[in-house]
């Protein structure tokens, strides 16, 4: 995101320089109080008694917990169109993907509860979530996650849930963490947190691991797993997690108002259906005329670097991810760049 880190981060790490605090990260606990708090006052949960972990960054702690729970050669299924560095996840964990398609992404797109319970009773025990959604930005509702959790259970599988853009969920719209949903989330469920994509502090390597007590079993986590994280990224997680709340409700509102924006100002001949949480647009170009692959097309056209949608799976072909986490000018630049390449 094209914006200035919050004012109290940036302050710690200033002074753990200043004080040359740069050894081995320790201690976890203040970190995971802090997520506790940002988590309860958020979404009303109740991490008390829960398992967690501090590791490095997402796709680190994510792999582990993908190779602990499917085994080396296991399923893993992912939803797809989805974050592109998922299939990096799973060749790292040594794992086999198993895509089944969301339905209707043109309207941010739902779980295919049918094909998942089919993949699950195939065998392929281990589903990747991303909640909020990437790249459609979609916020699964509270029914779809329950159902899910209710096929997990009874076919013994495991929801790892990626909830890493939950923070930047809009003004009005409801996240609910997929461990709150039910007995059944908890019993089968993992899910992934970090302060790295919301408070913009991509570079520095925290995250956390959260299970239920009666949840999965994660041997390859343990304590010696926070001596991965950087000592910077665990300092910058929890103060943003305890102090980083105003600094973060400013973005989510002018994220809110630029996914609007896009919405106006975008050709009719562009589908484009509005996230509910942070900064990512999917864009609709199959009806744009562009030959070939379109992001491609366009980067060719105007030198205006968008993602192409098949590096988000074989679905994704004719669509493009484009993130929009900037000021107006520059937006309004990457629109109009888009809007003469298609001519």
């Amino acid at each position: 995101m094209d914006v200035r880190i919050a004012e109290p981060i940036a302050a710690r790490l200033h002074r753990a320089i200043d004080d040359s605090d740069l050894g081995y990260a320790g201690e976890e606990s203040r970190l995971v109080e802090a997520f506790a708090g940002f988590a309860q006052r958020r979404w009303g949960w109740d991490i008390t008694g829960a398992r967690t972990w501090v590791h490095s960054d997402l796709a680190d702690s994510g792999s582990t917990v993908l190779r602990s729970l499917a085994g080396e050669g296991g399923g893993v299924i992912i939803t797809t169109p989805v974050y592109n560095a998922f299939f990096h996840w799973l060749e790292r964990a040594g794992v086999r993907k198993v895509e089944v398609p969301l339905l209707s992404p043109e309207t941010g797109g739902r779980l295919d509860l049918q094909r998942i319970a089919e993949r699950f009773a195939a065998g392929d025990k281990v589903l990747l979530l991303s909640h909020p959604h990437n790249p459609t930005g979609v916020v699964h509702p509270r029914e779809d996650l329950v159902a899910l959790a209710e096929l997990a259970a009874a076919h013994e599988a495991y929801v790892v849930a990626d909830e890493i853009h939950a923070p930047l969920t809009y003004p009005g719209v409801d996240f609910v963490p997929y461990l709150t949903v039910s007995d059944a989330a908890r019993r089968t469920g993992v899910a992934l947190h970090s302060a790295s994509k919301s408070w913009n502090l991509a570079g520095l390597k925290s995250s956390l691991v959260i299970a239920d007590p009666d949840g999965p079993k994660l041997p390859a986590l343990s304590v010696e797993s926070t001596w991965s994280s950087g000592i910077l990224g665990m300092l910058a997680a929890e103060v943003a997690f305890a102090e980083g709340e105003p600094w973060l409700d400013v973005v989510r509102a002018a994220l809110a108002e630029r996914a609007a924006y896009l919405q106006d100002k975008l050709p009719t001949s562009i589908g484009y259906h509005p996230p509910s949480a942070s900064y990512l647009a999917w864009l609709d170009l199959r009806d744009t005329g562009l030959p070939g692959e379109p992001a491609r097309e366009i980067l060719r056209r105007t030198d205006l670097f968008i993602s192409a949608g098949p590096l988000f799976g074989e679905l994704g072909a004719g669509w493009a991810r484009l993130n929009f986490a900037t000021s107006y000018p520059i937006l309004d630049d990457a629109i109009d760049r888009i809007i003469r390449a298609i001519g």
